[in-house]
């Protein structure tokens, strides 16, 4: 069955009243660009955005309270980013009903992070709007919980930059020089980063800012790393 718009509310489990706030939530401007429309998601998005940091450090602060200041700070970074954000609302099929342009759609703007990210904030932002801050509390919480819950195990996202440097030091007597170049105008650059260690490109990254960039490259270069460690070490 073809994904529509309505398919939202099932998939998130809420029932909007106001349709309209749902499709401006899901409408890229490059969809309201070619069909004349003045609503995109982007003052949702910039909602959405406060409405998930309040939810997500009030969850943080709550469930962990012997968590000083300085880790809450890193909890909520690695829980509130693009990266995150974009992984669940794949998970929530969100790619498959955003309203987009004709070019933005063939250049695979269904999967792109940022619009991803985006279009889950707007989402939240129309949550809050449409239904409460009770309802919005209760989406963002069943959503990231899980996440917040394996991060403090020490499963999720960590500074990547930090244990390649730390691996590299150790294991390859070098350290990592990044390289970035930007593209793009300046209200929507991205960012690519490439990291060499002792002269060798071992990472990749790309995000809307050069920390994330870096973030990502140095993640593709810690993970290649280890697998030749390990490569190694087997018989």
């Amino acid at each position: 069955m073809e994904a529509t718009p309505e398919t939202l509310d099932r998939v998130l489990g809420v029932s909007f009243r106001d349709a309209e706030l749902r499709h401006a939530a899901l409408t890229h401007r490059s969809y309201a660009f070619e069909q004349g429309l003045t609503v995109t998601n982007e003052r949702l998005e910039f909602l959405g955005d406060s409405v998930l940091g309040l939810v997500v450090t009030d969850m943080a602060y709550a469930e962990y309270p012997d968590m000083p200041e300085g880790q809450l700070a890193k909890l909520r970074a690695a829980i509130v980013n693009m990266q995150a954000l974009a992984d669940v609302a794949r998970t929530l099929g969100v790619g498959d009903v955003v309203f987009l342009g004709k070019g933005e759609e063939q250049s695979g703007g269904r999967d792109k992070a940022s619009i991803l990210a985006d279009a889950l904030e707007a989402i939240f932002g129309a949550v809050y709007l449409d239904l409460g801050l009770d309802a919005a509390r209760e989406l963002i919480v069943r959503l990231f919980r899980p996440r917040m819950e394996a991060y403090v195990r020490g499963e999720g996202d960590r500074d990547h930059k930090t244990i390649l440097q730390e691996l590299a030091s150790q294991e390859m007597r070098s350290i990592p020089d990044y390289r970035v170049v930007e593209r793009g105008p300046d209200h929507e650059k991205e960012f690519t980063a490439t990291v060499q260690i002792a002269g060798e490109p071992l990472g990749t990254g790309i995000g809307r800012s050069k920390k994330e960039a870096e973030q990502q490259a140095a993640r593709e270069a810690y993970a290649r790393i280890t697998e030749r460690l390990a490569s190694r070490e087997s018989p």
